[in-house]
Protein backbone atom coordinates (compact mmCIF):
# COMPACT_ATOMS: atom_id res chain seq x y z
CA UNK A 1 0.00 0.00 0.00
CA UNK A 2 2.60 2.25 1.17
CA UNK A 3 4.13 1.92 -1.99
CA UNK A 4 1.77 2.53 -4.01
CA UNK A 5 0.65 5.63 -2.40
CA UNK A 6 4.23 7.18 -2.96
CA UNK A 7 4.10 6.91 -6.37
CA UNK A 8 0.43 8.22 -6.48
CA UNK A 9 0.98 11.05 -4.42
CA UNK A 10 4.96 12.32 -4.53
CA UNK A 11 6.21 14.49 -1.16
CA UNK A 12 7.25 18.04 -2.35
CA UNK A 13 10.70 18.43 -2.47
CA UNK A 14 10.74 21.57 -0.01
CA UNK A 15 7.90 19.50 2.77
CA UNK A 16 6.19 22.57 2.79
CA UNK A 17 2.46 22.51 3.37
CA UNK A 18 -0.93 24.11 2.76
CA UNK A 19 -3.21 25.45 5.10
CA UNK A 20 -5.76 22.36 4.24
CA UNK A 21 -3.49 19.72 4.67
CA UNK A 22 -2.84 20.86 8.81
CA UNK A 23 -6.50 21.90 8.99
CA UNK A 24 -7.28 20.20 12.73
CA UNK A 25 -3.14 20.11 13.51
CA UNK A 26 -3.23 22.75 16.32
CA UNK A 27 -6.19 21.31 18.44
CA UNK A 28 -3.53 18.54 18.86
CA UNK A 29 -0.46 17.48 20.89
CA UNK A 30 2.95 16.82 19.37
CA UNK A 31 5.20 14.34 19.60
CA UNK A 32 8.00 12.76 18.15
CA UNK A 33 9.49 9.46 16.41
CA UNK A 34 12.90 8.65 16.14
CA UNK A 35 13.60 5.39 13.84
CA UNK A 36 17.15 4.44 14.17
CA UNK A 37 17.56 1.39 11.62
CA UNK A 38 20.63 -0.53 12.91
CA UNK A 39 20.50 -4.06 13.63
CA UNK A 40 23.36 -6.74 14.38
CA UNK A 41 21.43 -9.64 13.36
CA UNK A 42 18.08 -9.44 11.09
CA UNK A 43 15.17 -11.79 13.10
CA UNK A 44 13.27 -13.89 10.96
CA UNK A 45 10.17 -12.58 11.68
CA UNK A 46 10.83 -9.08 11.35
CA UNK A 47 9.61 -6.77 8.61
CA UNK A 48 10.46 -3.47 10.35
CA UNK A 49 12.76 -0.99 8.07
CA UNK A 50 16.03 -2.33 9.45
CA UNK A 51 19.33 -3.35 8.07
CA UNK A 52 22.99 -5.00 9.41
CA UNK A 53 25.81 -3.22 8.83
CA UNK A 54 26.63 -4.87 5.50
CA UNK A 55 23.55 -3.33 4.16
CA UNK A 56 24.06 0.14 4.39
CA UNK A 57 26.60 0.67 1.39
CA UNK A 58 28.85 3.87 1.57
CA UNK A 59 27.05 4.62 4.41
CA UNK A 60 28.22 4.37 8.24
CA UNK A 61 26.31 3.81 11.36
CA UNK A 62 28.59 6.15 12.84
CA UNK A 63 27.30 9.02 10.51
CA UNK A 64 23.95 8.60 11.58
CA UNK A 65 23.19 10.74 14.13
CA UNK A 66 24.30 13.80 11.75
CA UNK A 67 21.46 12.79 8.75
CA UNK A 68 18.83 12.39 11.71
CA UNK A 69 20.05 15.35 13.19
CA UNK A 70 19.50 17.24 9.46
CA UNK A 71 16.09 16.22 9.00
CA UNK A 72 15.29 17.73 12.71
CA UNK A 73 16.67 21.00 11.26
CA UNK A 74 14.91 20.80 8.10
CA UNK A 75 11.28 19.81 9.90
CA UNK A 76 11.62 22.97 12.25
CA UNK A 77 12.42 25.15 8.58
CA UNK A 78 9.45 23.15 7.02
CA UNK A 79 7.09 24.47 9.96
CA UNK A 80 8.37 27.96 9.73
CA UNK A 81 7.76 28.38 5.94
CA UNK A 82 4.19 26.52 6.36
CA UNK A 83 3.43 29.49 9.03
CA UNK A 84 2.82 26.99 11.34
CA UNK A 85 4.14 27.59 15.14
CA UNK A 86 6.01 25.26 16.79
CA UNK A 87 4.78 23.05 19.56
CA UNK A 88 7.12 21.53 22.34
CA UNK A 89 6.89 18.05 22.09
CA UNK A 90 4.78 15.79 24.66
CA UNK A 91 6.74 12.57 23.93
CA UNK A 92 9.49 11.26 22.39
CA UNK A 93 10.24 7.71 21.29
CA UNK A 94 13.65 6.36 20.11
CA UNK A 95 12.93 2.97 18.53
CA UNK A 96 13.93 0.47 15.55
CA UNK A 97 15.92 -1.30 14.68
CA UNK A 98 17.88 -1.27 18.45
CA UNK A 99 18.34 2.26 18.87
CA UNK A 100 21.00 1.19 21.89
CA UNK A 101 23.58 -0.36 18.78
CA UNK A 102 24.08 3.59 18.43
CA UNK A 103 26.89 5.07 21.04
CA UNK A 104 24.97 7.05 24.17
CA UNK A 105 27.35 9.98 22.98
CA UNK A 106 25.22 9.80 19.62
CA UNK A 107 21.26 8.81 21.00
CA UNK A 108 22.21 12.46 23.37
CA UNK A 109 23.24 14.82 20.05
CA UNK A 110 19.28 13.69 18.44
CA UNK A 111 18.01 14.63 21.78
CA UNK A 112 19.70 17.70 21.86
CA UNK A 113 18.69 18.67 18.57
CA UNK A 114 15.02 17.99 18.97
CA UNK A 115 15.12 19.80 22.55
CA UNK A 116 16.75 23.38 20.63
CA UNK A 117 14.56 23.15 17.55
CA UNK A 118 11.40 22.80 19.21
CA UNK A 119 11.89 22.39 23.25
CA UNK A 120 9.99 19.80 25.55
CA UNK A 121 6.94 19.75 27.33
CA UNK A 122 7.03 19.75 31.20
CA UNK A 123 7.80 16.05 32.01
CA UNK A 124 8.09 15.41 28.61
CA UNK A 125 7.85 11.38 28.51
CA UNK A 126 11.44 10.32 26.73
CA UNK A 127 11.60 6.71 25.71
CA UNK A 128 14.17 4.40 24.33
CA UNK A 129 13.89 0.58 22.91
CA UNK A 130 16.76 -1.28 24.11
CA UNK A 131 17.86 -4.88 23.39
CA UNK A 132 19.48 -6.44 26.80
CA UNK A 133 22.42 -7.50 25.24
CA UNK A 134 23.52 -3.75 24.10
CA UNK A 135 23.19 -2.10 27.24
CA UNK A 136 25.32 -0.88 29.84
CA UNK A 137 25.14 0.74 33.46
CA UNK A 138 27.21 3.28 32.43
CA UNK A 139 25.29 3.76 28.70
CA UNK A 140 21.90 4.12 30.49
CA UNK A 141 23.08 6.68 33.40
CA UNK A 142 24.55 8.73 30.51
CA UNK A 143 21.24 8.90 29.04
CA UNK A 144 18.82 9.26 31.68
CA UNK A 145 21.29 12.17 32.72
CA UNK A 146 21.03 13.52 29.28
CA UNK A 147 16.88 13.13 29.46
CA UNK A 148 15.74 9.91 28.70
CA UNK A 149 12.90 8.89 31.33
CA UNK A 150 11.73 5.35 29.78
CA UNK A 151 13.14 2.34 28.77
CA UNK A 152 11.60 -0.34 26.57
CA UNK A 153 13.45 -3.73 26.61
CA UNK A 154 12.69 -6.47 23.78
CA UNK A 155 12.53 -9.60 25.83
CA UNK A 156 9.98 -11.09 23.52
CA UNK A 157 9.93 -14.71 25.34
CA UNK A 158 11.91 -16.08 28.70
CA UNK A 159 12.25 -19.75 27.12
CA UNK A 160 15.18 -20.27 25.05
CA UNK A 161 13.70 -22.31 22.47
CA UNK A 162 10.87 -19.82 21.63
CA UNK A 163 13.74 -17.17 21.49
CA UNK A 164 15.63 -19.24 19.18
CA UNK A 165 12.57 -19.90 16.55
CA UNK A 166 12.32 -16.01 16.42
CA UNK A 167 16.05 -15.93 16.17
CA UNK A 168 16.42 -13.37 19.06
CA UNK A 169 20.01 -13.53 19.93
CA UNK A 170 19.94 -12.44 23.75
CA UNK A 171 20.36 -14.43 26.55
CA UNK A 172 17.26 -14.55 28.70
CA UNK A 173 18.94 -13.75 32.14
CA UNK A 174 20.33 -10.17 30.38
CA UNK A 175 16.92 -8.98 30.86
CA UNK A 176 16.75 -9.26 34.35
CA UNK A 177 20.32 -7.68 34.35
CA UNK A 178 18.57 -5.06 31.56
CA UNK A 179 15.85 -4.15 34.06
CA UNK A 180 18.26 -4.07 37.34
CA UNK A 181 20.24 -1.37 35.96
CA UNK A 182 17.70 0.82 34.21
CA UNK A 183 15.64 0.35 37.82
CA UNK A 184 19.14 2.00 39.59
CA UNK A 185 19.83 4.68 37.30
CA UNK A 186 15.82 5.49 37.28
CA UNK A 187 14.30 4.84 34.54
CA UNK A 188 10.90 3.97 34.22
CA UNK A 189 10.47 0.09 32.60
CA UNK A 190 8.67 -1.65 30.13
CA UNK A 191 9.14 -5.19 28.58
CA UNK A 192 7.94 -6.61 25.30
CA UNK A 193 6.95 -10.04 24.45
CA UNK A 194 5.63 -11.82 21.54
CA UNK A 195 3.04 -14.80 21.87
CA UNK A 196 2.17 -17.54 19.31
CA UNK A 197 5.68 -18.41 17.71
CA UNK A 198 5.59 -21.51 15.90
CA UNK A 199 5.96 -24.70 18.27
CA UNK A 200 5.90 -22.61 21.63
CA UNK A 201 2.98 -23.89 23.68
CA UNK A 202 0.61 -22.70 26.52
CA UNK A 203 3.18 -23.63 29.24
CA UNK A 204 5.79 -22.03 27.66
CA UNK A 205 3.89 -18.85 26.93
CA UNK A 206 2.69 -18.83 30.81
CA UNK A 207 6.43 -19.35 32.12
CA UNK A 208 7.26 -16.36 29.96
CA UNK A 209 4.38 -14.34 31.66
CA UNK A 210 5.74 -15.57 35.08
CA UNK A 211 9.00 -14.48 34.19
CA UNK A 212 8.25 -11.13 33.09
CA UNK A 213 5.65 -10.37 36.45
CA UNK A 214 8.77 -11.25 38.21
CA UNK A 215 10.90 -8.92 37.23
CA UNK A 216 8.50 -6.21 38.49
CA UNK A 217 8.49 -3.28 35.37
CA UNK A 218 6.12 -0.85 35.52
CA UNK A 219 4.47 -1.71 31.86
CA UNK A 220 4.18 -4.89 29.60
CA UNK A 221 3.12 -5.03 26.33
CA UNK A 222 2.43 -8.64 24.74
CA UNK A 223 1.78 -8.81 20.86
CA UNK A 224 0.43 -11.92 18.94
CA UNK A 225 2.97 -12.47 16.94
CA UNK A 226 1.79 -11.85 13.23
CA UNK A 227 3.67 -13.59 10.26
CA UNK A 228 4.63 -10.52 7.45
CA UNK A 229 4.35 -12.18 4.09
CA UNK A 230 8.31 -11.88 2.75
CA UNK A 231 9.83 -12.79 6.16
CA UNK A 232 12.53 -15.61 6.76
CA UNK A 233 9.56 -16.84 9.03
CA UNK A 234 6.96 -17.16 6.43
CA UNK A 235 8.75 -18.82 4.27
CA UNK A 236 9.94 -21.13 6.57
CA UNK A 237 6.07 -21.86 7.41
CA UNK A 238 5.34 -21.78 3.87
CA UNK A 239 7.57 -24.31 3.05
CA UNK A 240 6.80 -27.01 6.33
CA UNK A 241 9.77 -26.34 8.44
CA UNK A 242 7.77 -24.74 11.04
CA UNK A 243 4.04 -25.15 11.96
CA UNK A 244 2.00 -22.45 11.04
CA UNK A 245 0.24 -20.01 13.84
CA UNK A 246 -2.95 -21.23 15.61
CA UNK A 247 -5.79 -18.50 16.02
CA UNK A 248 -7.37 -20.42 18.64
CA UNK A 249 -4.19 -20.55 21.14
CA UNK A 250 -3.51 -17.06 20.00
CA UNK A 251 -6.77 -16.21 21.86
CA UNK A 252 -5.84 -18.55 24.27
CA UNK A 253 -2.68 -16.98 25.13
CA UNK A 254 -4.00 -13.91 24.90
CA UNK A 255 -6.29 -14.88 27.84
CA UNK A 256 -4.09 -15.78 29.59
CA UNK A 257 -1.74 -13.31 29.59
CA UNK A 258 -4.86 -10.52 30.65
CA UNK A 259 -5.56 -13.22 33.45
CA UNK A 260 -2.10 -13.47 35.19
CA UNK A 261 -1.40 -9.49 34.64
CA UNK A 262 -4.26 -8.59 36.16
CA UNK A 263 -3.90 -10.97 39.09
CA UNK A 264 -0.04 -9.22 39.09
CA UNK A 265 -1.85 -5.68 39.29
CA UNK A 266 -1.73 -4.88 35.84
CA UNK A 267 -4.41 -3.21 34.28
CA UNK A 268 -5.36 -2.83 30.46
CA UNK A 269 -5.35 0.19 28.69
CA UNK A 270 -4.73 -0.48 25.36
CA UNK A 271 -5.41 -4.53 23.22
CA UNK A 272 -1.75 -5.06 24.01
CA UNK A 273 -0.41 -3.20 26.63
CA UNK A 274 -0.82 -3.21 30.28
CA UNK A 275 0.46 -0.93 33.32
CA UNK A 276 0.40 -0.97 36.83
CA UNK A 277 -1.04 2.96 36.88
CA UNK A 278 -2.38 5.42 34.69
CA UNK A 279 0.86 7.03 34.94
CA UNK A 280 2.82 3.97 33.66
CA UNK A 281 1.20 3.81 30.64
CA UNK A 282 2.74 4.68 27.63
CA UNK A 283 1.83 8.11 26.90
CA UNK A 284 3.71 7.96 23.15
CA UNK A 285 1.87 4.97 22.26
CA UNK A 286 -1.44 6.71 23.37
CA UNK A 287 -1.20 9.73 20.81
CA UNK A 288 -1.15 7.13 17.50
CA UNK A 289 -4.65 5.82 19.18
CA UNK A 290 -6.16 8.78 19.82
CA UNK A 291 -5.32 10.37 16.26
CA UNK A 292 -2.20 13.37 17.89
CA UNK A 293 0.25 14.57 15.97
CA UNK A 294 3.55 13.30 15.49
CA UNK A 295 7.02 13.80 13.05
CA UNK A 296 8.61 10.81 12.50
CA UNK A 297 12.07 11.02 11.57
CA UNK A 298 14.85 8.50 9.86
CA UNK A 299 14.31 5.90 7.03
CA UNK A 300 10.65 5.04 6.22
CA UNK A 301 9.35 6.79 9.43
CA UNK A 302 6.22 8.05 8.83
CA UNK A 303 4.54 11.18 10.29
CA UNK A 304 1.23 13.03 10.88
CA UNK A 305 -0.05 16.22 10.75
CA UNK A 306 -3.77 17.84 10.73
CA UNK A 307 -5.24 15.84 7.83
CA UNK A 308 -2.00 14.74 6.11
CA UNK A 309 0.35 11.99 6.62
CA UNK A 310 3.63 11.02 5.05
CA UNK A 311 6.64 8.13 5.16
CA UNK A 312 10.08 8.64 4.35
CA UNK A 313 12.16 6.71 1.86
CA UNK A 314 13.15 3.47 3.11
CA UNK A 315 16.76 2.64 2.81
CA UNK A 316 19.44 4.87 4.77
CA UNK A 317 21.78 6.09 2.19
CA UNK A 318 18.24 7.36 -0.58
CA UNK A 319 17.34 9.20 3.38
CA UNK A 320 21.01 10.60 3.69
CA UNK A 321 21.40 11.53 0.47
CA UNK A 322 18.06 13.77 0.21
CA UNK A 323 19.11 15.43 3.22
CA UNK A 324 22.45 16.31 1.70
CA UNK A 325 20.41 17.86 -1.30
CA UNK A 326 18.35 20.09 1.46
CA UNK A 327 15.26 18.33 0.11
CA UNK A 328 12.60 16.38 1.82
CA UNK A 329 13.19 12.77 3.05
CA UNK A 330 9.33 11.77 2.41
CA UNK A 331 8.98 9.24 -0.18
CA UNK A 332 4.88 10.52 -0.79
CA UNK A 333 2.47 12.23 1.49
CA UNK A 334 -1.50 11.16 1.17
CA UNK A 335 -4.18 13.88 2.84
CA UNK A 336 -7.23 12.38 4.07
CA UNK A 337 -10.47 12.56 3.19
CA UNK A 338 -12.93 12.86 5.77
CA UNK A 339 -14.58 9.49 5.71
CA UNK A 340 -10.62 7.83 6.18
CA UNK A 341 -10.69 9.97 9.08
CA UNK A 342 -13.47 8.87 10.52
CA UNK A 343 -12.95 5.33 10.12
CA UNK A 344 -9.23 5.58 11.17
CA UNK A 345 -10.29 7.25 14.50
CA UNK A 346 -12.66 4.91 14.95
CA UNK A 347 -10.37 1.64 14.41
CA UNK A 348 -7.57 3.45 16.53
CA UNK A 349 -10.11 4.71 19.21
CA UNK A 350 -11.60 1.41 20.21
CA UNK A 351 -8.72 -0.26 21.41
CA UNK A 352 -8.14 1.67 24.45
CA UNK A 353 -9.23 1.00 27.96
CA UNK A 354 -10.93 4.83 27.90
CA UNK A 355 -13.16 3.90 25.16
CA UNK A 356 -14.86 5.77 22.63
CA UNK A 357 -17.06 8.20 23.48
CA UNK A 358 -20.83 7.41 22.19
CA UNK A 359 -22.37 10.81 21.88
CA UNK A 360 -19.16 11.67 19.23
CA UNK A 361 -20.15 8.06 17.77
CA UNK A 362 -23.79 9.11 17.24
CA UNK A 363 -22.99 12.22 15.38
CA UNK A 364 -20.55 9.84 13.33
CA UNK A 365 -23.32 7.32 13.00
CA UNK A 366 -27.15 7.76 12.91
CA UNK A 367 -27.60 4.11 13.86
CA UNK A 368 -25.19 4.49 16.91
CA UNK A 369 -27.76 3.20 19.05
CA UNK A 370 -28.92 0.21 17.42
CA UNK A 371 -25.10 -0.93 16.89
CA UNK A 372 -23.79 -0.50 20.50
CA UNK A 373 -27.10 -2.37 20.97
CA UNK A 374 -26.15 -5.45 18.93
CA UNK A 375 -22.39 -5.44 20.06
CA UNK A 376 -23.54 -5.52 23.69
CA UNK A 377 -25.81 -8.55 22.86
CA UNK A 378 -22.49 -10.23 21.46
CA UNK A 379 -20.74 -9.85 24.70
CA UNK A 380 -18.37 -7.78 22.69
CA UNK A 381 -18.48 -3.92 24.42
CA UNK A 382 -19.58 -3.44 28.49
CA UNK A 383 -23.04 -2.45 28.48
CA UNK A 384 -22.50 -0.93 31.79
CA UNK A 385 -20.06 1.48 30.47
CA UNK A 386 -22.25 2.08 27.24
CA UNK A 387 -25.15 2.99 29.68
CA UNK A 388 -22.89 5.43 31.08
CA UNK A 389 -22.27 6.48 27.58
CA UNK A 390 -18.47 4.99 26.82
CA UNK A 391 -18.01 2.09 24.17
CA UNK A 392 -15.60 0.08 25.51
CA UNK A 393 -14.51 -3.48 24.92
CA UNK A 394 -14.81 -6.76 26.56
CA UNK A 395 -12.01 -9.07 26.80
CA UNK A 396 -13.97 -10.92 24.03
CA UNK A 397 -14.40 -7.70 22.26
CA UNK A 398 -10.37 -6.95 22.33
CA UNK A 399 -10.11 -10.85 20.99
CA UNK A 400 -12.57 -9.96 17.89
CA UNK A 401 -11.69 -6.26 17.80
CA UNK A 402 -11.29 -6.42 14.19
CA UNK A 403 -15.42 -7.14 13.85
CA UNK A 404 -16.13 -4.70 16.43
CA UNK A 405 -14.96 -1.72 14.14
CA UNK A 406 -16.72 -3.49 11.01
CA UNK A 407 -19.83 -3.13 12.76
CA UNK A 408 -19.08 0.40 13.57
CA UNK A 409 -17.78 1.31 10.10
CA UNK A 410 -20.00 -0.76 7.69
Amino acid sequence: MVADLALLDPAPSDGLFTAKELIGSMGRSFHAYVHIPFCEVRCGYCDFNTYTASELGTLKQSDFAKSLISEIIFSGEVLKKSNVPKRPFKTIFFGGGTPTILPAADLISILSALESEFGFEDRAEITFEANPDTVTLEMLDSLRKAGFNRISIGMQSAVPEVLATLERTHKPENVSLAIEMAKKVGLRTSLDLIFGAPGETLAQWKESIESVISLDPDHISAYGLIVEPGTKLSRQIKSGKLADVDDDLQADKYELADLLLSEAGFEWYEISNWSKTAADRSNHNLCYWRGQDWWGYGPGAHSHMGSTRWWNLKHPLSYNKRLEEFSSPAAGREVLDEDTQIFERLLLEVRIRDGLEISELKSLRPNAVELVSELIADGLVEGSRAIAGTLVLTLRGRLLADAVVRTLTN
